[in-house]
């Protein structure tokens, strides 16, 4: 198996040049997931760039995206395989008028299997191993959990009626979660872990300045700071690094260039998604650009 990355500055390198600054932590994490094929489960708070990560991984490694996106009440049928109903119940039709007999062989043969993300990445026979992006693996019921582990664990799906298949080369498998319930031990078990934390303020301000290049670095500046102290507030949703990303570009569009303009404040339905945390932000930006314009 050829290396994916030279080595942890390899793997900020790369993504560097995709316009996607890593951590040194977040960076070493994604190159064992990819050096050891093993699974990497990331967690951290809403908006803190964890699917964003993964995208840019298959970017970089130049593989195919595979996403599963995981909700309440995901089963197997739509996360590993199904059977195509429709075109079994012809067949079975045109047996019958042909007066032709079927067994149960025939109709859950090959040719009426359907690949759902999880089975398509262990079935996928392309020069370059994929990465499986789980997201919000949180989401789903707790009982589809238990539908993962032998993929997780040994890359492969076993469909009763055909046998297990394996992956020829193992995927790339990146789980996210926003820890809006505990995933079981088993799970975490077959996973490597690494939390994304949001980033400090230069950091902050960097990413947001190769994201919104039209934005005045003193507008960054400020506004990445705002956005640490408001973090610190009693908000329902804190605001992650995509939300400061989407309120400096709503800034820019609306041709602010300093924060202590008054049509600034028009901005902050980008960075508060409640009316309780629009009051709560209006009021902490009021106070943080009078102390900018008074400062």
């Amino acid at each position: 198996m050829t290396a994916a990355f030279e080595d942890v500055a390899d793997v900020v390198r790369r993504f560097d040049a995709e316009d996607y600054l890593l951590d040194f932590g977040t960076a070493s994490a994604l190159y064992l997931a990819a050096a050891l094929r093993r699974p990497l489960l990331l967690e951290g708070e809403p908006g803190v760039g964890k699917t964003t990560a993964a995208k840019a991984l298959a970017t970089v490694l130049g593989a195919p995206l595979i996403r599963l996106q995981c909700y309440e009440g995901l089963t197997a049928n739509e996360a590993l395989y199904d059977w195509n109903y429709q075109r079994q119940l012809l067949t079975i039709r045109l047996a019958e008028s042909r007066g032709d007999g079927l067994t149960e062989d025939d109709l859950f043969a090959e040719e009426f299997l359907l690949e759902r993300p999880i089975l398509h990445c262990v079935r996928y026979r392309g020069p370059t191993p994929p990465v499986l992006l789980i997201d919000e693996i949180d989401r789903a019921d707790d009982e589809f959990e238990a539908l993962l582990l032998e993929f997780l664990g040994e890359a492969s799906v076993t469909v009763p009626e055909l046998g297990t298949f394996t992956a020829e080369q193992h995927p790339v498998v990146v789980l996210t979660s926003n820890r809006s319930r505990d995933l079981h031990d088993a799970l975490r078990r077959r996973c490597l872990y690494h939390w994304i934390d949001y980033p400090e303020p230069a950091r902050a301000a960097a990413i947001v300045r190769r994201t919104v290049p039209v934005a005045a670095s003193p507008l960054i500046e400020h506004a990445t700071r705002f956005v640490g102290r408001a973090r610190e507030l009693d908000l329902d949703k804190p605001p992650g690094i995509a939300e400061t990303i989407d309120w400096v570009s709503a800034l820019a569009a609306l041709g602010v260039a300093d924060l202590v303009r008054d049509d600034a404040i028009q901005s902050l339905s980008a960075l508060a998604k409640t009316p309780d945390d629009r009051t709560i932000v209006q009021d902490a930006f009021t106070d943080y650009a009078h102390g900018l314009a008074t400062g």
